[in-house]
C-alpha cells in the first residue's frame, strides 16, 4: 500500500477507563465514520486458527502480543472488511481504537493511516478511571478489569508504553477531551473536535 491509499484515520487515545470504547461505538454510528477497536479484533479471533492460537499463547500468559503480530493481525483484519464491504475507506474516517499501542506499532502502521488527527481522552484522576473500570467488570462480566492489581499495572504499562505515542503525532493533531465528565459531556466535546479538527485537516496540502 502506498501513502495515497492510505486510510484515512481518527486515533482514540487514553488511558484505561477513558472511554475510547464507549465513544468510539457512537461516534461510529455516524455516518462517514466506522469504529475498529483492536480489543474486538483481537476477542473476535478463532482460535483454532494460526493467529488465534498464536494470540492464546501469550494471552493466556498474561504477556502482550508482539508488535509485529498486532500490526499484521490489524492490517489483515482491514483488509477483509474493506473486500467484504463493511468498511468503505473512499469516503469514511476510520476511527481507531486501542491501536497503536506504542510507538513502535504507531512507526509500523504509518504507511497504512493517513492520521487527521488524535483524540486525547485525557484523564487526570486515576482514581475516577479505576472505579470505572471496577463497574465495567460487574456490567459486562469482564474479568481483567475487576483486579485492582491488575488495573493499576494496566495504568504502569499506559505510562511507560502508551503515552509516548502521543510524542510520534504533530502537536497540532491532538485535540483533548476531557474524559473526567459524563460521557453525553465528553461525546460532545469529542464532536466539537472532530468538526475543528477534520476542517482543519482537510484545509491542508494532502499528504505525500
Amino acid at each position: 500500500m502506498n501513502q495515497a491509499q492510505r486510510y484515512r484515520t481518527i486515533l482514540l487515545f487514553g488511558a484505561p477507563g477513558s472511554g475510547k470504547g464507549t465513544q468510539g461505538k457512537v461516534l461510529g454510528q455516524i455516518p462517514g465514520f466506522f469504529h475498529l477497536s483492536c480489543g474486538d479484533v483481537f476477542r473476535g479471533l478463532n482460535p483454532t486458527s494460526e493467529l488465534g492460537r498464536t494470540f492464546l499463547q501469550y494471552s493466556s500468559q498474561g504477556k502482550l502480543v508482539p508488535d509485529n503480530f498486532t500490526v499484521q493481525l490489524w492490517s489483515e483484519h482491514i483488509s477483509r472488511l474493506v473486500h467484504t464491504h463493511h468498511f468503505h475507506p473512499e469516503g469514511t474516517i476510520l476511527l481507531l481504537d486501542g491501536i497503536p499501542r506504542n510507538r513502535h506499532q504507531a512507526e509500523m502502521m504509518d504507511p497504512y493511516i493517513e492520521v487527521l488527527m488524535v483524540l486525547y481522552l485525557e484523564a487526570t484522576d486515576q482514581e475516577q478511571m479505576i472505579a470505572r473500570l471496577r463497574r465495567r467488570a460487574l456490567h459486562e462480566n469482564r474479568l481483567d478489569d475487576a483486579n485492582e492489581d491488575v488495573i493499576r499495572g494496566r495504568f504502569r504499562e499506559y505510562a511507560a508504553e502508551s503515552a509516548p505515542v502521543l510524542d510520534f503525532y504533530p502537536l497540532e493533531l491532538i485535540r483533548k477531551v476531557d474524559a473526567g465528565r459524563t460521557p453525553l459531556q465528553v461525546l460532545r466535546q469529542a464532536i466539537d473536535a472532530i468538526e475543528e479538527g477534520i476542517y482543519q485537516a482537510a484545509a491542508q496540502p494532502a499528504a505525500r
